[in-house]
């Protein structure tokens, strides 16, 4: 199903539900005082129906729940399409892990009800809704039966309505990193008053690190490393550059072509190799950068990792990534690649990837950032984005160039 016909969908319809639940709620009487969690909870459903990269950045929100709640079953609702993710950081056990398939509107909805059942019968404790203004998996964390129910709410700022049947709800703060607003979700679980005002308060960092791991022997990745070698000779004895160029489901987060050639050319005249990566839906714009560099030294990577897994190893080869705004600036945090990501329509203070290994490319002009829950990450500037446009090619170079230089990083 299209992006564009899911908001759609979620906008006009999920409203009316929303609306629907809200007073049917009202008249049962059930709505009122939010109700509590016990002390040793069973079972906690999250809902993160999000891109790949925000599964990441919820990393510290399981970390904690598992601190919290040691004893705690953590199940996950996720797109079919983004489970990958969650297997591979081993964010609970597989048989805990719930998918919707959104690939039409028929699977989603047969998938929407199997689940709800399922929920029902396990008997849930909690939900933690994890999306900022979607309809769909707030009514989601309501057809799941679970008393304490937890998400964001707009409060006092008008639209994006969600219904009232959220009964420990925090507000959405356009001012705080993501990662430190889904710890406030663990927060809300036991606030009395539904608002974790005080307890949230308390978080006062951004997380240091994604507390996830993945785990590879030094044998698996020096096998993979003399695969990528052996496919591709010209990076012997050379640093290899990653280089993600597209922008994804929103293109407008992409740095331009034009900029990335300039890099990829210097990179590639100080003696570095370069890796174009992305889905196979990227290689035609790594096709035409490759020809456009015109040196043997930077090669067309789109495709070549079949798995997020293979795409971690190959980062672990790498000395650096140079990224949009994007799912692969955050699977690098758990990786020990240095990465410089671009920032412009979104805003790396509110989703910048976690770790001490990552540099933030914003150019700060007054439109920037545009996209928000409030707009639903549709940008007025119709493709012209400025915001990135205004990062110079040549001091991004430099950049990329002083940090491969530098005495601490040696070829992998």
């Amino acid at each position: 199903m299209k992006l564009q016909t899911q908001r759609f969908i979620d906008r006009w319809v999920g409203q009316l539900l929303c609306g629907v639940v809200s007073a049917w709620v009202r008249f049962t009487g059930l709505f009122g005082a939010p109700a509590r969690m016990g002390i040793a909870p069973k079972n906690i459903l999250v809902i993160l129906l999000s891109e790949m990269g925000s599964i990441v950045l919820a990393g510290p929100m399981f970390a904690q729940l598992r601190r919290q709640y040691p004893g705690v079953a953590i199940h996950i609702l996720q797109l079919k399409k983004n489970q990958e993710v969650s297997k591979l950081l081993s964010l609970t056990d597989v048989a805990h892990m719930h998918t919707l398939d959104d690939s039409s509107g028929g699977s989603l909805i047969r998938d929407i009800l199997a689940v709800s059942l399922a929920m029902r019968r396990l008997g849930l404790d909690a939900v933690i809704d994890c999306e900022l203004f979607s309809r769909v998996s707030a009514l989601l964390s309501f057809s799941t039966g679970a008393p304490v129910r937890v998400g964001f709410t707009p409060h006092t700022q008008e639209g994006l309505y969600r219904g009232s049947f959220i009964n420990h709800s925090i507000p959405y703060n356009p001012y705080q990193h993501i990662s430190k607003q889904f710890l406030s979700l663990v927060d809300a679980l036991q606030s009395p008053g539904g608002m974790p005002r005080n307890r949230a308060g308390a978080i006062r960092e951004i997380p240091a690190e994604p507390e996830l791991a993945v785990h590879f022997s030094t044998t698996e990745l020096a096998v993979y490393r003399s695969k990528v070698e052996t496919d591709h000779p010209v990076i012997q004895a050379r640093q290899l550059v990653l280089v993600y160029a597209g922008g994804g489901i929103l293109p407008v987060r992409a740095w331009p072509a034009a900029h990335y050639v300039r890099v990829v050319q210097g990179l590639c005249a100080a003696g570095h190799a370069v890796g174009l990566i992305g889905l196979k839906d990227d290689a035609a714009l790594a096709s035409e950068l490759k020809a456009q560099v015109g040196h043997d030294a930077c090669i067309d990577l789109t495709g070549y990792t079949k798995s997020i897994r293979e795409l971690l190893m190959l980062m672990h080869a790498s000395a650096l990534l140079i990224t949009n705004d994007g799912g692969p600036s955050h699977f690098a945090t758990v990786t020990p690649i240095q990465t410089m990501v671009f920032f412009g329509p979104e805003t790396g203070k509110l989703y910048g990837p976690l770790g001490k290994r990552t540099t933030i490319l914003e150019s700060g002009i007054a439109c920037s950032p545009c996209l928000t829950a409030y707009n639903h990450r549709l940008t007025f500037c119709d493709g012209d984005n400025q915001c990135l446009k205004r990062i110079a090619p040549d001091p991004v170079l430099q950049q990329a160039l002083a940090f491969l230089h530098a005495p601490a990083v040696a070829t992998p």
